[in-house]
């Protein structure tokens, strides 16, 4: 059974992922971000859905369970979306904003077609194995994908704060989901204890270090730092 924490977690990223939105569209920045948007949007709807399936089902039950792996690779999905808008956004000059999207696309494609290999032979438990799988590689790919665009803010120098603190944010979400998913692999007694905590965690940050960025931090302030190396240049 879930317990006073964990409820309290969830309700603190719904309420996180609302408030993300009602700031982008307070703003007038809601077309900006529609990605972004789509996702929080989403991520509360699911919310919603999985305390509801608990309370109907019971947190053991098939069904959330089925519930929460298939949403969170729906969610994925979505949130590749919101990594496409950001690598747009950084070579939006270079004009290179197809090539991205297409490249990324594909990737995504390999990912589900590399994921329904691995588990082809277990054709009985197909459906289950399948989702969980496809879950730990889009992460994986959500890894390598952010890291390569933070490769590329580092390349180019970007100095917006907002979209460096986004890429960030991003960075160390899935650097910490993806590790999860390695540790239950190689430590499976580590699950019921420290790892469970891990998801909802930073399912609950993310959205809050997206609200901070997007309250605190103006569309076009820009690094301190990176302005006196342009200075000196």
């Amino acid at each position: 059974m879930l317990g006073p924490l964990d409820y309290a977690l969830c309700l603190i990223g719904f309420l996180a992922e609302i408030y993300v939105v009602v700031c982008l569209l307070y703003r007038k920045e809601f077309v900006r971000y529609i990605p972004l948007n789509f996702y929080m949007l989403c991520s509360a709807f699911v919310t919603c859905g999985l305390f509801f399936s608990v309370r109907r089902f019971g947190v053991s039950s098939p069904t959330y369970v089925y519930f929460y792996y298939y949403s969170d690779s729906l969610l994925m999905i979505l949130m590749f979306w919101v990594i496409i808008k950001l690598y747009q956004q950084v070579f939006d000059e270079m004009r290179v904003s197809k090539q991205i999207r297409g490249a990324a696309l594909i990737l995504i494609a390999a990912t589900a077609l590399f994921s329904y290999g691995v588990v082809h032979q277990n054709r009985s438990n197909l459906t289950g194995h399948f989702v969980v799988e496809l879950g730990q590689n889009l992460y994986f790919v959500g890894v390598v994908l952010t890291y390569l665009l933070w490769g590329s803010i580092l390349k180019l120098r970007e100095t917006r704060t907002r979209l460096i603190q986004l890429v960030l944010a991003l960075g160390i979400y899935f650097s910490a989901t993806a590790g999860t998913y390695a540790l239950r692999n190689l430590f499976p007694a580590l699950q019921p204890s420290l790892l469970k905590w891990v998801p909802p965690l930073f399912g609950m940050w993310l959205p809050l270090a997206w609200a901070y960025t997007f309250t605190r931090i103006p569309e076009d302030a820009r690094l301190a730092t990176a302005r006196l190396m342009e200075k000196h240049q």
